[in-house]
């Protein structure tokens, strides 16, 4: 008698069980070496799991840390094993793209909020404040391409982020703060251009116009 194959929430993803112990579909066992695709796919669930609050920030930040530590199949599995399944379809919030501009405008994107694995910040003739600290960040690096026309942009990342700077400026303010933050925390790229414009990206909470928290 064939025994039932155990659940999987990932159909590429199907050595991991919700016990270790198990093997997969494809008889696999929990020593198979993990990818990169089977990483970022634990990290679509933590991510979900922290914007509805099943997890807390330090909660996702450990497990988040221990995804990508992981060597194997069987090293992910007790990762999730106490989180319902995704609802974001199967790889979808890793290589989500997303895009926040303000045109004539004054825009703020701030609180829980998932950002994309690669998100575009423009400013035309406007402000844009976009606020990473309390932001689920799909993966371990992710990347903002910044664009700032005759406007201002100001990006807040988390303080204990690795900030890789690859902005330019034509008679424009820049201020990155780049370099490597506290702990092992999130690699952030940031590519683009200011013209004539004004691009900040700070650790810190001056110059932000944004309230106060509790």
């Amino acid at each position: 008698m064939t025994s039932p194959e155990p659940t999987s929430r990932f159909a590429p993803l199907s050595p991991v069980s919700r016990d270790p112990g198990l093997n997969g579909a494809n008889g696999a066992g929990p020593t198979l070496r993990a990818s990169d695709a089977d990483r970022d796919q634990v990290a679509t669930v933590l991510a979900e799991a922290l914007a509805s609050g099943r997890l807390t920030s330090v909660e996702h930040a450990d497990r988040l840390e221990a995804t990508y530590s992981a060597v194997t199949v069987g090293e992910l599995a007790p990762i999730i094993h106490d989180l319902p399944e995704a609802t974001t379809p199967s790889g979808a919030l890793g290589a989500q793209n997303q895009e926040v501009s303000a045109v004539f405008s004054k825009v703020v994107r701030s609180g829980r909020w998932i950002a994309g694995r690669h998100t575009k910040l423009s400013s035309t003739f406007g402000a844009l404040i976009v606020d990473l600290s309390d932001a689920v960040l799909p993966g371990r690096e992710i990347t903002l391409e910044v664009t700032s026309l005759f406007g201002k942009l100001i990006v807040r990342v988390p303080e204990n982020a690795h900030i890789i700077d690859e902005v330019g400026a034509l008679f424009a303010k820049r201020g990155i703060s780049g370099g490597v933050g506290s702990g092992n925390g999130p690699v952030i790229r940031v590519t683009g251009k200011a013209t004539f414009g004004k691009i900040i990206v700070s650790r810190e909470r001056s110059d932000w116009n944004l309230p106060d928290r509790p």
